[in-house]
């Protein structure tokens, strides 16, 4: 009997050879690293977009910047033109035109014309309730007749009202011109030792006190009394 042959040693699998799993395992390892590094980077590109978009709405959230005021860049000659304006309106009474003089006279506050004009186009006031308290001021003080204190508000030499301010001024003011025109005859009688004839005729001169006939016969009817 020949000799038996003997069987050839058979073969491993493919995938069982150890420089297979060698390579497998190689590469497994540089997947996940590399998935790594660009979940990474994903993850730098999203925290980047949410930052830029919080400062976005941050900076939307933001109140305005409010712009300053006209009235910070206005000079502080016209403030301080506005400031005495202001002062002559309502201490003195004193009308729009006879304060704007005020405002420029060399012999007054000496501001520039621009600062007056600012001064007089702020100054809001009622200048028919100064009429009337300067009107008031004559009859009490100084025993006008209603016909000298119109004349003496709208005067250029007076008080430069307006005639609208003026009138508005008599009509409102409660006087007793009798009154006055005697309060006035009794000055002349003491103090310039005048004839009752004479007084009257100062009483209702045009170029005197303008008393009416009445107040002036009133006036010279008491006189003694």
């Amino acid at each position: 009997m020949a000799k038996q042959e003997k069987q050839s040693k058979p073969k491993k699998p493919f995938y069982k050879k150890w420089w297979v799993w060698l390579i497998a395992i190689i590469v497994v390892v540089k997947i996940a690293s590399g998935g790594d590094d660009t979940s990474e980077d994903t993850q730098k590109e999203n925290n980047t977009a949410d930052t830029q978009t919080a400062k976005e709405t941050q900076e939307e959230n933001k109140e305005p910047k409010e712009e300053p005021q006209a009235e910070d860049n206005v000079p502080s000659e016209y403030k301080s033109a506005l400031k005495k304006a202001q002062s002559y309106a309502k201490t003195m009474n004193m009308s729009k035109s006879a304060i704007y003089d005020q405002l420029t006279s060399e012999y007054g506050e000496k501001f520039s014309p621009e600062a007056a004009d600012y001064a007089m186009s702020k100054l809001e006031y009622d200048w028919k309730s100064n009429a009337l308290k300067k009107a008031k001021s004559y009859s009490d003080s100084m025993h006008m007749s209603k016909q000298g204190i119109y004349d003496q508000l709208i005067s250029e030499q007076g008080e430069k009202f307006t005639a609208d301010e003026a009138q508005y001024a008599i009509d409102n003011l409660k006087a007793d011109y009798n009154k006055n025109a005697l309060a006035k005859a009794k000055s002349y009688q003491e103090s310039m030792n005048m004839s009752p004839a004479a007084i009257r005729d100062q009483l209702t001169s045009e170029h005197g006190e303008k008393f009416t006939q009445e107040e002036a016969n009133y006036a010279i009817e008491n006189l003694n009394k």
